[in-house]
């Protein structure tokens, strides 16, 4: 048994098999019959909870020494992203760049990372009844199999680490990944994305960082990986904690990467008021983006009623759903939506005038970009998740399981919250009380 088990198989006896046939066909009819029924809806139809993991036990396990002090925080954030394993139930997961919070110091947000030798990592998990058990997981390393870290890259581009009580400055990490999306390929490697770069990770079957991806002009030094800047420039303007989040992996190979939130683009002030972010299109085989989509958000009020800040609206994951159509989750942190989308080729707007940062206005200051002539890519909605009673806040990744059935699981951010209450005057987290949950929910005319 793995050493991360937690919890009890349950046995659940099928309904069919106490209604005796007759009358289920009876009940069956009897509904058919009933016009004036309620069409069918979205609903859950089973919630696991993963159970709880020192997280020191969890690290120590897969890298000996890498966690002196868990500061009491147990596994979690391994809902940054799901994907199917390949046998019923079972799910490739990855954690984020671990536990993190913000503190104000005179006026000033600072970023706090508790346990700063906590290594991001991919797990593989298992729903059994209502417990989801971790079978496997895999640290991911440098080439000298040393651990990334989830430590900020860049002085200067990304946020200042301190410590939890965010007193002490912590050192910057060139290796540091803030993990997102992930997918696996057809030999077993893996496919990761990442917040700070941003950047679209290569990682071997064993966890191994093959190459990272970064936009062009990064300039970043001192891996401990192949990096090549292989990624449009115009993506160094992306925001602060939102690079790219989701990462699809259609039936071809070529994988589509979202970016979390509009880039700011020229400035802050408008990446935050703007309702239009980007996919790309990445083909493993040329090792180069091949196309980059225009993707325009619902407006916050529609996404979560009673918002009224569209900076909340984010992309969390993309789901490849056949051909060159996808599943796209517009989310804030208490409500989500998944819409189809299809990547028409009409639609690409890969290396034109979009792309330069000297372009004014630019698309992400296009009130209406459809009317500006930018072939914004078209969207269905296939359901609501804030209407579907028993979904948690903050689903992050989204899986296919049949054609009726998705699995979400949520980021429960390792239980952690922001502010000085976040730990005791001991130095031990007070936690949150939200658990990692991964839940199946069943669409009434498929996907």
């Amino acid at each position: 048994m793995s050493p991360y088990a937690a919890g009890r198989r349950r046995v659940h006896r099928s309904v069919a098999a106490v209604v005796p046939l007759a009358v289920a066909a009876a009940l069956l009819s009897a509904r058919s019959a009933d016009a004036s029924a309620p069409a069918a809806q979205a609903q859950v139809v089973r919630t696991a909870t993963l159970g709880d993991v020192p997280l020191g036990t969890f690290s120590n396990g897969l890298l000996t020494g890498s966690v002196a002090d868990d500061r009491g925080v147990d596994l979690g954030g391994i809902g940054s992203d799901i994907y199917p394993a390949g046998r019923k139930g079972e799910f490739w997961t990855v954690t984020d760049r671990g536990p993190n919070g913000q503190i104000k110091v005179n006026g000033s947000k600072r970023r706090t990372f508790p346990v700063p030798g906590f290594d991001p990592a991919i797990v593989r998990i298992k729903v059994t009844g209502d417990t989801v058990r971790v079978l496997r997981a895999l640290p991911i390393t440098t080439s000298s199999g040393k651990p990334v870290t989830g430590l900020p890259n860049q002085a200067g581009r990304d946020e200042a680490p301190y410590s939890y009580d965010a007193r002490t400055a912590l050192s910057y990490d060139p290796n540091g990944l803030d993990t997102e999306g992930i997918v696996r390929a057809a030999d077993g490697s893996f496919w990761l994305v990442d917040e700070y770069g941003p950047s679209l990770v290569h990682v071997s079957a064993r966890g191994e960082v093959l190459t990272r991806y970064v936009p062009r002009g990064l300039g970043l030094t001192g891996t401990d990986y192949p990096v090549v800047e292989a990624l449009p420039e115009v993506l160094l303007h992306r925001k602060i904690n939102r690079g790219f989040e989701g990462l699809a992996q259609l039936p071809g190979g070529d994988l589509v990467i979202a970016l979390q939130s509009p880039l700011s683009l020229p400035d802050t002030d408008a990446g935050e008021a703007s309702l239009t972010t980007r996919l790309l299109r990445f083909s493993p085989k040329r090792k180069a983006v091949t196309a980059e989509y225009a993707y325009r958000f619902d407006p916050v009020g529609v996404v979560d009623p009673g918002e009224d800040d569209t900076s909340e609206l984010k992309i969390s994951s993309v789901v490849a759903v056949g051909g060159d159509r996808l599943l796209v989750e517009e989310r804030t942190d208490r409500a989500a939506r998944l819409q189809v989308v299809r990547l028409d080729r009409k639609a690409d707007i890969l290396g034109g005038r979009w792309d330069d940062d000297t372009t004014s206005p630019s698309l992400e200051q296009l009130a209406d970009p459809a009317g500006s002539g930018v072939p914004v890519l078209a969207k269905r909605l296939a359901v609501d998740l804030g209407k579907v009673a028993g979904v948690p806040g903050k689903i992050e990744g989204v899986a296919r399981v049949d054609h009726d059935t998705l699995a979400l699981i949520n980021d429960n951010d390792f239980g952690m919250t922001d502010g000085t209450g976040a730990f005791d005057a001991q130095g031990r987290l007070v936690d949150s009380g939200i658990e990692t949950k991964v839940v199946h929910v069943r669409l009434p005319r498929g996907i």
